[in-house]
């Protein structure tokens, strides 16, 4: 999950914060006379705007801002090129592919299926609007498999190229055993939940340093996680577990030392690093599959990309200022 694919192959829930009125009625973009609202930009760029927002220094936060919002318009500009063409190919998705498809989600998300309804309404969806979303999501992967797929080939050399890259990589980095306290906010709640929940990860934080407490008890008395009745343990993990933020501050940690509160789509985790190791490096039969998907979807990805490309060079494109 945490590999950056381009959001019109991703399988994931995408996560949109409901638009500010008055961007509604602009135009972000007009393909071949399709146009793209900037709610829609504003939509699809909700998560990485959330994570923008807690950038301090507001210059650099506006920069951030800006780019967000123009990565966001070029993958709705992509995504509007791709369902034109799914048009012009009267590409279909099943009920019982959307099935298969909305179930698939559903476990990547770990939720139970009565949550998964939950789950949908808090991030802006009913059951239909999502059905909606993915039905659109499916015909598009149905088109990139019918354009993109045959060009795609990994050979047995280029396995065992990128096992060998994978295990020098492997061979110099280290897991970590670390406990986390988590102060639980959603990615899109108001203003002030958000300085409240940071305000206790804190202070949170504060406590965890103070010579004497134990770092277990109170992540047991304390944490909203999950892992509270384990005394906040993840056990040891390696690098790209984790989501993006969690990951860059565990590995930067030493062994004993606690972090400032660390801002996930999850809320705020105060993190504690108890142990380094070497990571050992597995064998390639054990690694074979997942290298190949690997290098598979680093091929779809290349060869969508450049796909799209040739359909906008075929195509009337005008982003707005």
């Amino acid at each position: 999950m945490r590999h950056a694919a381009p959001l019109w192959l991703a399988l994931l829930l995408v996560a949109p914060l409901r638009a500010r009125a008055e961007l509604v009625d602009r135009v972000a973009a007009v393909v071949n006379n399709q146009v793209i609202a900037w709610s829609e930009v504003e939509q699809r760029a909700a998560p990485e705007l959330a994570r923008v927002a807690a950038e301090r220094d507001p210059g650099r936060r506006g920069k951030l801002r800006e780019q967000v919002m123009r990565a966001a318009v070029e993958q709705l500009v992509g995504e509007k090129l791709l369902e034109l063409e799914v048009r012009e190919f009267n590409i279909e998705v099943t009920d019982a592919e959307l099935e298969v498809a909305m179930e698939d989600v559903r476990r990547q998300n770990n939720v139970e299926p009565e949550q998964f309804a939950q789950l949908l309404a808090q991030e802006g969806y009913t059951p239909e609007s999502y059905k909606a979303f993915m039905r659109k999501h499916l015909s598009r992967l149905k088109l990139v498999n019918l354009k993109v797929r045959a060009r795609v080939k990994v050979s047995e050399e280029d396995l065992r190229a990128e096992y060998a890259r994978f295990s020098r990589l492997e061979g110099e980095d280290s897991e970590v055993h670390a406990r986390h306290i988590l102060v639980k906010v959603d990615a899109g709640a108001p203003e002030e939940k958000v300085k409240a929940a940071a305000a206790k990860a804190a202070q949170l934080s504060a406590e965890a340093r103070t010579p004497g407490v134990d770092f277990v008890e109170l992540a047991r008395a304390k944490s909203e996680g999950p892992s509270a009745s384990d005394g906040g343990d993840l056990g040891f993990f390696k690098r790209g577990m984790m989501v993006p933020e969690f990951d860059r501050v565990a590995f930067t940690l030493q062994p004993g030392e606690v972090s400032d509160p660390v801002r996930t789509r999850f809320g705020f985790h105060v993190i504690k690093v108890e142990e380094r190791r070497a990571a050992e490096v597995v064998p390639f039969e054990d690694v074979k599959d997942q290298l190949r998907e690997k290098l598979l979807r680093g091929q779809m990805d290349k060869y969508t990309a450049q796909y799209v490309q040739e359909l906008r060079q075929k195509a009337s494109v005008e982003i707005k200022p």
